[in-house]
């Protein structure tokens, strides 16, 4: 069984974002960028069926910038087989993104697409369901635990109420939680490994994907400043300083 792994390059959970003077965009210059978390989440599960034998390749898939490749190489040192890299500089919005993946779903023909079920830049947490839509698979998000048994895969899913166990038959999509797993820490022999790794470089225009975005950023700013905190003697005060001043109860 193939499956597939889309991954995204951004900012470094780390980082301190900040917007550009502009107020067009976060600004990446010099900053530290590495693979969006929860789709580290997602190859170390398909790392893991495959070590499991219930998965034959892992396939990694990155779409954007050309410095995308380092994050395609950190996949395949975590364990992903080969990668992908469709290159572009364009802004990609989560549609485009999720066309972009159908068409290489029909070139490669996996049975298991597994991606982190949000980016940590825009939060859109919406390509996943996009590409479910799309290609007419059934999908389960928020896994926690995915358990394939022949045909059919199961998936414990994190709800409101607790969790929910759906059963899917393959070919199906699936987006990442958390508590999915704990990735690996990457060795230095894999990441010298990953390197002689193949890696293909496609664009839109090769798979007939037209990219351009429907959606336009009119601004981005930062939160409001917040005031800080004051230390209060009793309860009694605080419930005044509530009442009267913040006038909340």
């Amino acid at each position: 069984m193939k499956v597939l792994v889309p991954v995204k390059r951004v900012v470094d959970y780390n980082v301190k974002v900040r917007v550009k003077s502009d107020q067009s965009g976060v600004d990446i210059a010099n900053v530290k960028m590495s693979m969006n978390p929860f789709d580290e989440i997602a190859v170390e599960e398909a790392t893991r069926l495959k070590e499991k034998n219930t998965v034959s390749e892992v396939v990694a898939v990155s779409c954007g910038v050309a410095q995308s490749q380092e994050t395609l190489r950190t996949a395949m040192a975590i364990g992903a087989d080969r990668g992908i890299l469709v290159q572009t500089d364009a802004e990609l919005q989560p549609l485009a993104v999720a066309k972009l993946l159908k068409a290489l779903v029909d070139k490669e023909q996996p049975q298991l697409v597994i991606l982190g079920k949000q980016a940590i830049d825009d939060d859109a947490n919406q390509t996943g369901q996009m590409l479910a839509a799309l290609l007419g698979w059934p999908q389960a998000t928020f896994a926690s635990k995915v358990e394939v048994n022949g045909d059919k895969v199961q998936v414990t899913r994190e709800v409101d109420g607790g969790l929910e166990t759906l059963s899917l038959s393959l070919p199906a999509i699936i987006t990442t939680d958390l508590r999915l797993n704990e990735p690996r820490y990457v060795t230095l022999p894999n990441i010298m490994k990953a390197k002689k790794k193949p890696l293909e470089n496609v664009t839109p225009e090769d798979l007939g994907v037209d990219v351009a975005p429907r959606l336009k950023t009119l601004k981005v700013a930062e939160p409001p400043a917040r005031k800080a905190g004051i230390m209060v003697p009793d309860v009694a005060t605080l419930v005044d300083k509530l009442k009267n001043e913040a006038k909340v109860v």
